[in-house]
Parts: structure tokens; sequence; C-alpha cells
């Protein structure tokens, strides 16, 4: 079965009517045609994208008290760079930016290309 092209090659029958089978390596091809195959099966799949100001923790008692006109103090100052996370994997900062009317993000600070695949593929 399969021979130099398939994953395993039937060798001879046993006794017991079964075939011993031989397996060929599974170390992977550093092909770049494969690489580039294997990255464009993922290219087209939606991720969510978000930019985050800060964060705060709090108590479930301080989240109840919150209401209309509550002020929420951040960990990070006023002109900080904010993150750029997709999927909640942080990839980038930049500074907002207005663009027609809506805000707008420039990047600043970049992951490596390396990196940020690295961090993805991770969850």
């Amino acid at each position: 079965m399969g021979g130099a092209n398939g994953s395993f090659e039937a060798q001879e029958q046993m006794d017991d009517g079964y075939e011993a089978a031989s397996f060929q390596s599974a170390a992977p091809q550093r092909d770049s045609a494969n690489a580039n195959a294997n990255l464009d099966v993922v290219l087209d799949i939606p991720v969510t994208l978000s930019m985050e100001v800060g964060r705060r923790r709090m108590t479930i008692r301080e989240l109840l008290k919150l209401g209309q006109g509550s002020v929420l103090e951040l960990d990070r100052e006023a002109g900080s760079p904010m993150d750029v996370l997709v999927n909640g994997t942080l990839i980038a900062q930049g500074e907002v930016v207005v663009v027609n009317e809506r805000f707008g993000l420039r990047l600043t600070d970049v992951v490596s290309m390396r990196e940020r695949i690295k961090r993805l593929n991770k969850e």
C-alpha cells in the first residue's frame, strides 16, 4: 500500500493472518511551497481584533456599585499606547488617531510575524 508516497507498506503475512506494516519517517518537510500551502489554509479565517485602553481589577461589591456616571481608574497613564489584541493575544501597540470622524490606531510597535504566529499558536 502506498509505496514511496504512501504512509506505510505491507510486508510478509504473519501466521495469524495479519500483515506487519513498516512506516516511513514522520520527519517534517521543510519545503517552502508546503509551508506556504499550510499558511494559505488559515489566511481567510476571521479573528477578533480589539484595542485595550487599560485594565482594572475590582471586587463584585465594587462592580455592583457602578452606575451611570461612575468613573473607573485604569492601570495606564493618559497618553500611553493602547494594546492591539488578536483573540486576546497582544500583537502590537499604538496611539489613537481620528480618521474621517472615526477612531483609528496608528501602530507604533508591532510584534514580529514569527512571534505573532508563535503567540497565536499557543491558543
